[in-house]
């Protein structure tokens, strides 16, 4: 039984990072490289800190770019 909650458990993390990864693709960074995506996201998370007015910018900015493929 463990066994199966640990597969359980890996598939679901195995699908979140594909799905994080598709974001990446979906910005048009796929061919960035790996060091400048992580320090645009950690500088992100900086900057989001605390700054509701940004992370509401940001957001109406992805909500409308899923909305251009009915996502």
């Amino acid at each position: 039984m463990v066994r199966a909650m640990t597969t359980d458990a890996r598939k679901k993390d195995t699908r979140e990072k594909i799905e994080l990864g598709g974001l990446i693709v979906k910005a048009g960074l796929r061919y960035e490289k790996r060091a400048l995506l992580l320090g645009a996201l950690v500088e992100l998370g900086r900057r989001l800190k605390g700054d509701e007015a940004e992370r509401a910018r940001l957001t109406a900015i992805g909500a409308k770019e899923f909305g251009d493929d009915g996502e």
